[in-house]
């Protein structure tokens, strides 16, 4: 396997222990996007990128800044997977939105973006997360469905490490 990172932003640790389960799945290392930096960015062949979900479908408040080190990184012949928590029940309108903004900085920058799911069995009304009827990427609610979140992360896990 290339050099992988899970890279996450959390504010309540919900995200951080997901990216740990990941990371441990993987062989990767686990840090807050608080400490990436385009060095972070250039020593890593495949970037698991992982936020929670606030407000009206954003991202956890540390990615903005780190959205801006991702869109002035070269991402070029990368390897991007996308993970989220959301709340399906209390925001079923923008449920797991901050992966959607994730996707939208790193579309367009020649990175290879695996990772997507289905969204069949999943209940929420909409989402930006969902793009040609996929989620694009894994996308998780640990208050609610909290029974699924490790059978989720270790089929997704298992479908992703074969490209990583």
């Amino acid at each position: 396997m290339k050099k992988t990172v899970v890279i996450y932003g959390s504010s309540t640790g919900t995200c951080e222990a997901i990216a740990g389960k990941i990371g441990a799945a993987l062989g990767a290392e686990v840090i807050n996007v608080q400490d990436m930096t385009a060095s972070t960015i250039a020593a890593n062949d495949n970037l698991i990128l992982g936020t929670s979900t606030w407000g009206a479908g954003e991202v956890q408040d540390d990615w903005y800044d780190g959205i801006k080190v991702l869109k002035s990184a070269d991402l070029s012949g990368k390897t991007i997977a996308l993970f989220g928590c959301g709340d399906c029940e209390s925001y079923s309108d923008t449920f797991v939105g901050g992966i959607g903004e994730i996707y939208d900085a790193v579309k367009d920058s020649g990175a290879h973006i695996i990772g997507q799911v289905p969204t069949d069995g999943y209940t929420f009304d909409d989402s930006t997360a969902v793009v040609d009827g996929q989620f694009v990427g894994l996308p998780l609610d640990d208050v609610n469905e909290d029974n699924k979140t490790d059978d989720r992360i270790n089929a997704w896990v298992a479908r992703i490490s074969p490209t990583l």
